[in-house]
């Protein structure tokens, strides 16, 4: 076996020689070319088309493949050997394949071959192509260093099954602050979902460590390159949960050569549209609020404000209103710009209700006074007298503008401020309407809105108000949207983006037991589904995780079963064992040195990252400052923090979703910051599911009900 595997890699490594000429050739070539800067359209599609291959070989120059599949299609009398990676690379003179683009048809073998002797299949242009898998191959290049080669299935040798030895060490590795692509070792399950067709709503429910995220950049790569004729990077569109989860995630794209795809967060987003006339209430105020701990805690149910405000009735109330006001918003009253001369109410509401019907509500208001300023300028052409033309046209004018005040023109936020005043309800609105909104809402948003300032819950409404009021233009629909951490979304978040995105191209993930921001997210994915067409969705359901060692994930899932009735599902780990998780008591008055001792143990092994979590924001800050002045260098992770920075962080468990370490010390669970409830079982949750190698849990007094009775060999206290 070591003398085949030694042959094996010799091939390699003159196969790798072999590569690594032909691309320095290209490159030498390409280089030897001045970029084209004349009109000459030919001319300009053949530079595009040289810089496309250069950035390619660019790429490819370093790591050109991770895998090698040996495949003999049906009719072929030999298997040939396709080394698949992250872009394609030709022969120059050929245009043989020499590295076949891992988005390719063929390449979806590599994927998803699992074994076995039976012939496989894949799905080309000219429909499906049957063959024979003799060899798959996993390679680790860096830095043009062959560094491994592993045998994942060999047709000739004893192994039917493809093993999972090269996943096995590829999840072993440390992480440092960047997510990275997982092009090299993409599961069946996971390819399934980086290759569905376009035009459909993918709803993916994931465990923690399944890879949702890495899966979702890597079928935007794939789109971009299946649909090229049809997307384009610039039209489509990323939601993250925050920015620092937007920072630790950027690397993904361009490691796979796609740029250009916007990035941001559903507020960032929202006031960016709404040009800044509004400023959201501190974020991290009301995480405080929902996170506390101790009596008066509060209690995440449907009467939040945001579980009501992200709802598809308040969204179809708003119709309502939008509706009522249209009816209303006409001129009701004839316009005379001086004495004698009169443009009729019927004409005006003519224009509005017929000919500018389809235009938007504030587009049709525009639309109409400027015809009214049209016929007003032509009744001038009439007058003859000099003197008499100049008192009319400044008569006119003052006239205008008072009859233009009785046809407010509305922005998003004051429409939606006047439909929330105390003092009563708008003229336009029927008292029916305006008493469905929940009365203790009226006080408290009127009381923000006063000061321009709105709730994170009150964005997607007036971005609704938005759409009637201007429309939704080309440059705002995109061409596939991305939601993460979709389970904190509200329908009414999702429904809104449905009308901005073309064909309800979606990839919407989340996990339930991660919901950790009930009081405005939801509780099924089925309040998802039901905003699509019928057959315009498709469910996927991730439950093998790959992030955490099978103790950690055992862990996990008994916090789970301890605090929720039933989760909405239990992860699998793959087969990577590792230390037992750790339940210790420390005493309050030793924990700061307790947290220096644990840490400097971890680092003296292969532990790069450690997070410290804790419950609070307040408890963060206060620990850090003492950590720094104890010597121990630490970061701290804050509300609206945009960076990562890796090493060891403190975090308050709530922000840490998204983000994993090789190494979690989580703090304080005892019975009073993490009592026996839903909401505490999914923070928890959460919080073990952020190591990868090494957990330990802390607490003082009595150890927390969702860990206490946790028995088993994957635990020691």
């Amino acid at each position: 076996m070591e003398i085949s595997m030694q042959n094996a890699y010799d091939e390699e490594m003159k196969r790798l020689a072999d590569t690594f000429t032909e691309i320095d050739r290209q490159l030498q070539e390409l280089a030897s070319i001045p970029p084209y800067t004349g009109h000459d359209h030919t001319e300009q599609v053949l530079d595009s088309i040289r810089d496309s291959r250069r950035r390619n070989l660019a790429v490819a120059q370093s790591e050109p493949y991770f895998g090698r599949l040996d495949f003999q299609e049906s009719g072929h009398k030999e298997p040939l050997p396709l080394y698949i990676g992250k872009v394609g690379v030709e022969k120059d003179l050929t245009l043989e394949l020499m590295v076949v683009d891992w988005r390719a048809p063929v390449a979806s073998l590599f994927y998803s071959y699992t074994g076995g002797l039976d012939a496989t299949q894949y799905d080309s242009p000219d429909g499906l192509v049957e063959g024979l898998v003799f060899l798959k191959r996993n390679l680790v290049i860096r830095k043009q260093i062959l560094q491994r080669v592993v045998d994942t299935f060999d047709r000739n040798g004893d192994n039917m099954a493809v093993t999972d030895e090269f996943l096995l060490y590829r999840l072993g590795e440390n992480k440092d602050n960047k997510l990275r692509d997982i092009v090299s070792t993409i599961q069946s399950e996971q390819d399934s979902i980086i290759r569905a067709v376009k035009n459909s709503a993918l709803l993916i429910q994931g465990v923690a460590g399944s890879g949702k995220t890495t899966v979702a950049l890597h079928r935007l790569a794939y789109l971009l390159y299946q649909y090229r004729d049809q997307v384009r990077a610039e039209r489509m569109i990323i939601f993250a949960p925050n920015r620092m989860f937007l920072d630790y995630i950027s690397g993904v794209l361009p490691e796979l050569g796609v740029g250009d795809i916007q990035q941001t967060t559903f507020s960032d987003w929202a006031l960016e549209l709404l040009e800044h006339e509004v400023k959201l209430i501190d974020t991290s105020e009301q995480l405080r609020y929902w996170f506390q701990t101790g009596p008066g805690r509060p209690v995440m149910n449907d009467a939040a404000p945001g579980r009501w405000k992200g709802s598809i009735k308040f969204m179809q109330w708003l119709e309502q209103a939008l509706e009522q006001f249209e009816a209303s918003a006409a001129p009701h009253a004839d316009y005379s710009p001086w004495d004698g001369v009169k443009l009729s109410k019927q004409t005006m509401r003519q224009w509005y209700e017929v000919e500018y019907k389809h235009d938007p509500l504030m587009k049709r208001r525009e639309r109409v006074m400027a015809r009214v300023k049209r016929w007003q300028e032509m009744e001038l052409e009439k007058v003859w007298e000099v003197h008499l033309k100049k008192d009319y046209k400044k008569k006119a004018s003052s006239r205008l503008r008072d009859y233009a005040k009785h046809w407010t023109a509305y922005t998003p936020f004051t429409f939606y401020k006047e439909l929330f005043q105390t003092a009563g309800k708008p003229d336009y609105l029927s008292v029916e309407l305006y008493n469905e909104i929940p009365k203790e809402l009226l006080a408290s948003t009127e009381a923000h809105l006063k000061k321009k300032r709105v709730q994170p819950e009150d964005l997607a409404a007036l971005l609704f108000i938005r759409s009637k009021f201007q429309g939704i233009h080309g440059d705002l629909t995109f061409d596939h949207t991305v939601i993460d951490e979709a389970q904190d979304f509200s329908p009414f978040q999702v429904a809104l983006l449905n009308l901005h995105t073309r064909n309800q191209s979606f990839t919407i993930l989340g996990d339930l037991s991660q919901g950790i921001h009930a009081y405005q997210g939801i509780r099924k994915w089925d309040e998802f589904t039901a905003l699509f067409e019928e057959g315009k969705t498709a469910y996927f359901q991730l439950d093998r995780s790959y992030r955490s060692t099978m103790e950690i994930i055992y862990f996990a899932n008994e916090v789970l079963k301890l605090g929720l009735d039933q989760p909405a599902a239990l992860a699998i780990p793959v087969f990577r064992s590792g230390d037992p998780v750790q339940i210790v008591r420390v005493d309050e008055a030793k924990l700061i040195t307790s947290i220096i001792t644990a840490v400097q143990k971890l680092q003296t092994g292969e532990i790069s990252t450690v997070a410290i979590l804790v419950r609070t924001e307040a408890r963060s800050e206060a620990l850090y400052k003492k950590l720094n002045a104890a010597g121990l260098s630490v970061n701290l992770i804050a509300a609206g923090q945009q960076h990562y920075e890796g090493g060891i962080s403190i975090v308050p468990t709530f922000m840490a979703k998204g983000l994993e370490f090789d190494a979690v010390l989580i703090i304080d669970v005892d019975d009073v910051h993490y009592p026996a409830t839903e909401q505490d079982a999914k923070l928890l949750y959460v919080g073990c599911t952020r190591a990868l190698h090494s957990l330990q849990i802390w607490y003082d007094g009595t150890a927390s009900p969702l860990v206490d009775p946790i028995q088993g060999d994957f635990v020691i206290r």
